[in-house]
């Protein structure tokens, strides 16, 4: 949580005034039962009718002051939280995405989305009572036993035995609930993750008809969230009536001891009511101090949750250089991998092994190979989505590593396996490399990727994407993200599998826009189909992350096995 403090450093004034006007308040709280002592021995005992009015407008004014102190102070801790959570909840989503893929294969989506809602709720949640509570109530505890001892000491004694015995209770119920709570959050992770998994594959779902058992699914961990929450809500919930237990016989004592030493003289009526309002004031503050305990638990265990992933720091780390433009030198090995390797994290084998290829500048690379070979860590190795673990990977003359990786990436085109529109307009979509973009920008990069019909159809750059482009076809939303690439004229470009929805004759034609770009781009095509590819300068043909063959389409029939193989079982399907 200290890590999280940070965010309050632009509210210290608030952080302040917050508590300050509760300790007023409770201090105008605390004069409130020796007025209504006074109202009892000296008004109503000695027939005071001026006394009596005058206690009951001070009575008001009182409660009047009390108000509106305490609407400041509400005032001011609200502002604080709900500032530290936007401050909390801007950073944490910036850090988040810093990370590199790695961190994020780790972490999890459902779990960072947690992190951002749940989590941050809860920390604004007991920051505004932390600010609001946990000093008034300690004040108004004191407060009321000094108070007491101001008007007897041995009925004073309860109120000390009273106290002690409430701290007991409540800092054992906290010690025992804090880790149940941490448990809680988890299974809330798992939740979540699952809910998420089944709304984004509702398809695939009732397309293989598993929704009964995806159902009792959810359900069992439904059920073992709802059980975990039980117990630590049982534990939290024996705080209420045990303090009320220990409250009452604390007043039922004060009340016997009162009414004994009233008798006696020593005690007037009026000063054991105002004992009982001092006992009642300290069982609403200590109800509200335990009510406190818990949302702090809660809180604390989203901080330390967020904490977590504030100290996960990003496995790549920014370069210093600039990308220049490669000189007539550089351009017979614009591209080149030496020795590269990569082992994903926590992965016991390597993913890659031992790559070694160069590239010209304007040349068009194929890759090719099996389900699982590669073929896509290979090329999320030139934008740095992962750092190479041996080997290095030059482009222009320079390591990537060198490179700011906003500059880098600003020079490479990529569509990914997955086609992603966000919600908006599809001329938002399509500036998303370049904001300022014109409409003839836009629409040359439209034609090149076959998309003209798209558009048109769905009436014209500014009609409506949803959600993760619902609206759109999967071949639409595949030429629409080819489209967006093209925008601002890239210097590498990298279509992975993205030509999978569309049909040969659009296939083909989007191959013979992409020969014809201008500025000539290097263009790397991830593909399954041999089609797709055998027109490239380059073919890189990869078997369980090792390259087993380079060369043209000719070349690797004849002297490439895993290559020869792929093709054959293509061409005899589509012959």
């Amino acid at each position: 949580m200290k890590r999280l403090l940070i965010y309050l450093r632009d509210y210290k004034k608030e952080c302040v005034l917050a508590p300050l006007f509760k300790m007023l308040e409770a201090s105008f709280e605390l004069f409130v039962p020796l007025v209504i002592a006074s109202m009892i021995d000296v008004g109503i005992a000695g027939n005071n009718k001026p006394l009596l009015i005058r206690d009951f407008f001070l009575l008001i004014l009182l409660g009047l002051i009390g108000l509106s102190v305490a609407v400041t102070a509400q005032y001011f801790s609200a502002k604080a939280a709900i500032g530290f959570a936007t401050k909390l909840r801007h950073h944490l989503f910036s850090h988040l995405m810093g990370l590199s893929y790695n961190e994020i294969d780790h972490i999890g989506t459902s779990t960072m989305i947690t992190r951002m809602t749940s989590d941050v709720n809860q920390a604004q949640t007991g920051v505004n009572m932390f600010l609001r509570l946990f000093l008034r109530s300690p004040f108004v505890v004191f407060g009321a036993m000094i108070m007491a001892f101001t008007i007897d000491v041995k009925c004073a004694m309860y109120f000390v035995f009273a106290i002690i015995g409430l701290s007991i209770v409540v800092f054992t119920i906290m010690a025992f609930s804090i880790p149940m709570m941490k448990d809680v959050q988890k299974k809330l992770d798992t939740v979540l993750l699952h809910t998420r998994e089944n709304l984004a594959g509702v398809r695939v779902l009732r397309a293989f008809c598993r929704e009964e058992e995806e159902i009792e699914e959810f359900r069992r961990c439904n059920a073992l969230l709802t059980q975990r929450q039980k117990k630590s809500g049982s534990l939290s919930g024996l705080m209420n009536p045990l303090t009320y237990v220990l409250i009452n016989v604390a007043i039922v004592l004060l009340i016997y001891s009162g009414a004994v030493r009233v008798s006696l003289g020593s005690l007037t009526q009026g000063e054991v009511v105002a004992l009982y309002n001092y006992m009642s004031q300290i069982l609403v503050e200590l109800i509200k101090l335990a009510n406190l305990i818990v949302t702090l638990n809660k809180a604390m265990a989203s901080a330390n949750r967020i904490s977590e992933v504030f100290g996960i720091n990003a496995s790549i780390t920014d370069g210093t250089e600039d990308f220049e433009e490669s000189n007539i030198a550089l351009e017979e090995n614009y591209i080149e991998y030496r020795h590269v390797g990569l082992t994903y994290a926590g992965s016991a084998e390597e993913s890659l092994s031992d790559i070694n290829f160069k590239v010209k500048k304007g040349q068009t690379v194929g890759v090719i190979g099996g389900t699982g070979c590669g073929k896509t860590t290979l090329i999320n190795l030139l934008p740095r989505f992962y750092d190479v673990t041996t080997g290095e990977v030059i482009i222009g003359g320079k390591n990537v590593k060198e490179y700011k990786q906003e500059v880098l990436r600003e020079k490479i085109g990529v569509v990914m396996q997955k086609s992603v529109l966000f919600k908006g307009t599809i001329r938002d979509n399509l500036k998303w490399r370049k904001e300022d973009a014109s409409e003839k920008e836009i629409m040359e990069a439209v034609t090149i990727a076959q998309a003209t019909d798209v558009v048109e159809k769905k009436g014209g750059l500014d009609a409506l994407v949803e959600q993760n482009g619902r609206n759109f076809s999967g071949g639409q939303k595949q030429r629409l993200s080819i489209a967006r690439a093209l925008v601002g004229n890239p210097e590498i470009l990298i279509l992975d599998d993205s030509s999978s929805a569309l049909d040969f004759a659009t296939d083909a034609a989007l191959r013979k826009a992409l020969k014809e770009l201008k500025g000539n781009p290097t263009v790397f095509i991830v593909s399954q189909r041999t089609s797709s590819i055998q027109h490239a300068d380059i073919i890189l043909v990869l078997d369980d992350g090792k390259l087993v063959g380079t060369g043209t389409h000719e070349e690797l029939l004849s002297a490439c096995e895993v290559y020869r193989e792929i093709y054959e079982s293509q061409y005899k399907k589509e012959a």
